[in-house]
């Protein structure tokens, strides 16, 4: 009989321990690591994927040089939103980890694209969670075709395997990963032992025969459930669909791609038709009331492969309390924070008995430093209360001396904001076009305080 191996993985980032300790090392998560249990010693099923590696079998020593460089083949999903973030479609062999908050479409995204491949390859989708009744329901409603499509309601991963040999699909879709078992594992499914046990034989048999193994995997409120974080390393391209509850949009966004660019967005409306592509996403964020309003300014971040115009909102207002407050919904807090410190010493505005509170329209969120610029002219506009013209798109990060900084892209930046109608730019200096752009007026600025000084003058 085999011998049980114990080990101690971290939730958060997968790094393994030979003990328990209450911090991790890697990522510095406290409360974190978890007992795992396996099996040790030559077998089969789970055991031979972690001694065989998650690319299958060990393959012969080669020079770089002699490694072919022909590019694989893309299999479009039908999407094109979808085909972006995967960096242009799926790769033959490649394991793609979709995770998601319950609830936020995952399972109806997957079920619309494969039911659209089924018809040009061969596909098998396996559902744990659900019924094939649920399921066909769910399609039915939906009006997909539904012909083409092989289904099958399984959680052993060892019986998965031998239909998937003899099925041979292209395209095997797995929903989910979390209630998925491999027999050798004596955890509940959904551990973390089972989990990257399951995924790694998937992997593997994905690795072998060219399958195009799509997983599904759920992720709790603050993000840490096991599943998808200690999968994210052993899979090829991990994509994110995010949006709350209360909004109808939601919105794919690549983490990790061998295959293509990452952070690369995609939008989705979710209808009673099932998720529709958003071919232009600035024009839903763009959605400004006809008079302007103080505080109001629209912003152009870069989001993987394209800009996207975006309004951010600032109210300025007297503290109410002791300590005035900062929030930030959309932006970093912190660097809400050191900009109005920037604002006060390079600027001369003080707001330090005000409270400041910041939000990105539309449920977006901003990680650039692009959007700094933006963001004190929002602040400034709300504490003058005076409105800025709604023809104006601002951009450009913003230094602790109170220098203007260049941003990458800037030239594309302003064209996608001239093709939108907007036909004024404050924009640094270093990113202003050397030939002018027909309809719009771009103000090239190098410090906070000629910034102030040209929106004074708008």
């Amino acid at each position: 009989m085999a011998k049980a191996k114990t080990a101690f993985v971290c939730t958060e980032c997968g790094s393994d321990y030979s003990k328990w300790q209450g911090q991790c090392t890697a990522c510095q998560a406290w409360n974190t690591i978890s007992e795992v249990r396996g099996v040790s010693g030559p077998g089969k099923g789970a055991r031979s994927a972690r001694f065989e590696g998650y690319a299958g079998s060990l393959s012969e020593v080669k020079s770089l040089d002699d490694v072919s460089l022909a590019e694989q083949a893309r299999i479009s999903t039908g999407m094109q939103e979808f085909d972006r973030v995967l960096g242009g479609g799926l790769v033959e062999g490649s394991a793609v980890l979709m995770g998601g908050h319950p609830g936020a479409g995952k399972s109806t995204l997957l079920l619309q694209a494969v039911c659209q491949l089924a018809a040009r390859h061969s596909a098998l989708y396996v559902t744990g969670e659900e019924s094939l009744q649920q399921v066909a329901m769910r399609a039915k409603r939906l009006g997909l075709p539904t012909q083409d499509l092989k289904m099958l309601s399984e959680t052993s991963v060892e019986r998965l395997i031998q239909v998937a040999e003899a099925e041979k699909p292209r395209i095997l879709v797995i929903d989910s990963i979390q209630v998925m078992h491999v027999a050798d594992i004596e955890s509940a499914p959904g551990s973390v032992s089972q989990v990257r046990e399951s995924a790694a034989f998937l992997t593997r048999f994905a690795k072998q025969t060219g399958t195009i193994l799509l997983l599904v995997g759920h992720v709790t409120k603050d993000g840490s459930l096991a599943g998808p974080k200690v999968l994210e390393h052993m899979i090829d391209c991990s994509i994110l669909l995010e949006g709350s509850s209360d909004s109808r949009y939601r919105t794919l966004r690549g983490i990790k791609n061998r295959f293509g660019a990452v952070n690369e967005l995609g939008v989705f409306a979710m209808l009673e038709q099932g998720l529709k592509e958003v071919k232009n996403p600035s024009a839903i964020f763009l959605n400004r009331g006809e008079e302007a309003a103080p505080g109001s300014v629209v912003m152009v971040v870069w989001e993987g492969t394209r800009p996207m115009l975006v309004e951010i909102q600032a109210l300025v207002d007297m503290a109410q309390g002791s300590y005035p407050r900062r929030v930030a919904v959309g932006a970093d807090q912190n660097r809400l924070a050191m900009l109005l410190a920037v604002l006060h010493r390079h600027g001369g505005m003080h707001v330090a008995d005000q409270d400041v509170f910041v939000n990105v329209v539309a449920g977006v969120k901003v990680s650039e430093t692009s959007a700094d610029l933006a963001l004190l002219s929002a602040v400034v506009s709300s504490f003058r209360n005076r409105a800025l013209p709604q023809d104006l798109v601002i951009f450009g990060e913003v230094g602790l001396s109170g220098e203007i900084r260049p941003v990458p892209n800037g030239q594309e930046r302003i064209y996608e904001a001239a093709k939108h109608g907007f036909t004024r730019a404050l924009v640094p200096k270093a990113n202003a076009p050397r030939k002018p752009v027909e309809g719009m007026k771009v103000i090239p600025v190098t410090k906070l305080s000629d910034a102030l000084s040209a929106l004074e003058e708008l």
